[in-house]
């Protein structure tokens, strides 16, 4: 059961409640501005009444904070739990509080163009129904992604279909690089990224003062289906116009910034910029909990700059893919430079303190944003966090090793548990010093330790016990949403045991969209190296697509599967013929010679060696544990 809050935790939100300008309320205003029409009751479901959406479960999120929650973090979730169709200006519409993401609505000459089609297609299906209810049945006459996360084009199918796409009456466009990013990112280290957005969303977690409040950046994740349809139009350079439905629309490219596929769009007419996800109401991350690419702080502050310069005079309304606009040529101006300066100062103080030979966690110790920064709502950390994104600069620019010697060749973390409960005199001992450190508010001490415990003796319930309760009092503590989410998670699993991953970013449509490298590849880091040793195997993959027209030769050997478009001399142990787009199946539905038939990939010479190949497959856990061994 969860607890109530240690008396140094209460201390603390007092003393943020009396700090904070929660006097400052333009944030709720524009938040509210421009509503048009709320769905009530909000929770979507799937066909079989599965709940995937149910924003009304954040009812709770109403008057002063409670004791259990960050007030700023309470703040910035009664923000997010706004949900609505809402006017931007006349002609732009978005649909906020149906996802993590927000979902916009252009208005053309015929229709309607959609930007960002949330994660889930019943989600989007969801918000376009709540557009057309209030502004009429205007059809889709085009989507545009601004970039290649999933919680930004997931629900393309609830807006829209391949048919209308492909007789191209509906096109999409998407910025350069969009589809192998969208999807290499869910397929390569899709398995691990899913499985920690699990904890970092706290998909899992009760809803309520003592459990999921938010994410900072949203409220949660939905759970529905990931869809995807391929982009039919590049966009490739900053400046390049395109008029859709009569709605003309200015690109500023952004790449590597808050993803590495990423655009912002100006709409001339209408003086409004959407910033797509490099400026919104928080500081974002550099390196997300979930895991990813580190992004460039200091590409994302010149962009920025780059935008302000561009779109910056006329512009009278910014809005993003998440949270809500700010209205005014002036305020836009500030808003996009405060966040501007937030990521340049986070690198560039960063960099100056490693050539001093700081490490990455003495600096995230150490830095503090200067006043005119701490003092804006919209540089909080909700999402990223200051302390976590200077260690992702670190390692960035040095990588993981600080230049310690006695870093460089640690234990496991049950090896080194082991060692360090011996040293400190038993588990039962580490236990008592811990818990006197929890009396005193030392949390984050007495997480380490009892840490090392929990690894050394995964069965010893008094360690599991405190540890649970000093994660649930770090989260309750935490203006991080995400890092909230992460703590009373890891309370979840020591309790409860392992819980499962909600979403799962690899869904069918996008392996179908892997390209044969890219596929070949996905299929390359699940060999279990040491099993596939005396391996060797030679299959050839024939692809009959007249755009096509590709051979490739895959050979394992020496635990590792490899290919090649070069000619090579000698026969295959076996050949599989089909098109680029039946491919995927290989991934989908198998590697037996049946299954391939019945997926239109024929099969010539030695069968067995598919067996062969599959037998030496070890596919990642969806569920494995992350605070216990």
């Amino acid at each position: 059961m969860p607890k109530q809050a240690q008396p140094s935790i209460t201390a603390q939100q007092t003393d943020l409640s009396e700090r904070l300008p929660f006097t400052d309320t333009q944030d709720f205003e524009d938040a509210a501005r421009g509503l048009i029409g709320r769905r009530t009751p909000n929770a979507v479901t799937a066909e079989d009444g599965t709940v995937l959406w149910d924003m009304d479960t954040y009812a709770f999120l109403t008057g002063d904070s409670p004791d259990t929650v960050n007030p700023s973090l309470w703040r910035q979730s009664r923000l997010g739990a706004e949900q609505g169709l809402f006017e931007v200006v006349e002609g732009i519409y978005q649909v906020r509080g149906f996802d993590l993401s927000n979902v916009t609505f252009v208005e053309g000459d015929k229709g309607v163009l959609v930007i960002d089609p949330l994660l889930s297609k019943e989600t989007a299906a969801a918000a376009i129904a709540l557009y057309r209810e209030h502004r009429g049945e205007r059809p889709v006459t085009g989507v545009v992604y601004t970039h290649s996360h999933a919680d930004h084009f997931g629900g393309v199918k609830g807006v829209t279909t391949p048919e209308d796409v492909e007789a191209g009456r509906v096109p999409v466009l998407a910025p350069e690089g969009f589809t192998e990013h969208a999807v290499s990112e869910n397929v390569y280290a899709g398995t691990a990224m899913g499985r920690r957005a699990a904890y970092m969303y706290g998909a899992a977690l009760a809803r309520g003062p003592q459990g999921q409040v938010g994410a900072g950046l949203g409220q949660t994740t939905s759970t529905g289906t990931i869809t995807l349809i391929p982009p039919t139009v590049d966009i490739t350079t900053t400046g390049q116009e395109e008029v859709v439905d009569g709605v003309r629309m200015v690109f500023q490219m952004a790449p590597d910034t808050e993803a590495p596929s990423e655009m912002l769009i100006h709409f001339p007419d209408f003086k409004a910029l959407c910033a797509a996800e490099d400026a919104t109401h928080n500081l974002h991350n550099l390196l997300t909990l979930r895991g990813a690419v580190v992004r460039d702080p200091h590409a994302w502050s010149h962009y920025l700059t780059e935008a302000i310069d561009l779109f910056g005079a006329d512009t009278d309304v910014v809005f993003a893919s998440h949270h809500w606009p700010t209205w005014g040529q002036e305020r836009v101006v500030e808003f996009l430079g405060l966040q501007r300066d937030l990521y340049g100062y986070l690198h560039d103080q960063c960099l100056r303190l490693i050539n001093k030979g700081w490490t990455g966690d003495e600096i995230a110790e150490h830095i503090q944003l200067p006043p005119a920064l701490e003092n804006a709502w919209s540089t909080h950390g909700y999402y990223g966090s200051v302390s976590h994104n200077l260690k992702a600069i670190y390692q960035r620019y040095i990588g993981w090793f600080d230049g310690n010697p006695a870093h460089l060749w640690r234990h496991t973390p049950v090896e080194a548990g082991k060692r360090y409960v011996e040293f400190m005199g038993g588990a039962d001992s580490v236990v008592d010093k811990a818990r006197r450190s929890f009396d005193a508010g030392d949390f984050r001490w007495a997480a380490e330790v009892l840490s090392h415990v929990v690894f050394a003796r995964a069965d010893h319930t008094p360690a599991r016990e405190l540890l649970a309760d000093t994660y649930e009092q770090l989260g309750y503590g935490s203006e991080n949403g995400t890092w909230r989410n992460f703590y009373l998670s890891g309370a979840t699993e020591l309790r409860e045991g392992q819980f499962g991953t909600p979403t799962v970013a690899a869904s069918a449509d996008i392996i179908a969209h892997l390209t044969p490298p890219m596929l070949f590849d996905a299929i390359a880091i699940q060999i279990d190296g040491p099993k596939a040793w005396n391996e060797n195997l030679v299959i050839d993959v024939k692809l009959t697509d007249a755009d096509a027209g590709d051979r490739y030769r895959l050979r394992l050997a020496n635990g590792v599967l490899t290919y090649t478009k070069a000619p090579q001399k000698g026969d295959a142990d076996v050949t599989l013929t089909t098109s680029a787009r039946r491919l995927p199946a290989l991934a989908l539905g198998g590697l037996s010679p049946d299954k391939l038939a019945e997926a239109g990939i024929r099969v010539d010479g030695d069968a067995s060696v598919l067996a062969s190949l599959a037998s030496v497959l070890d596919p990642g856990d969806q569920n494995f544990p992350i605070v216990t061994p």
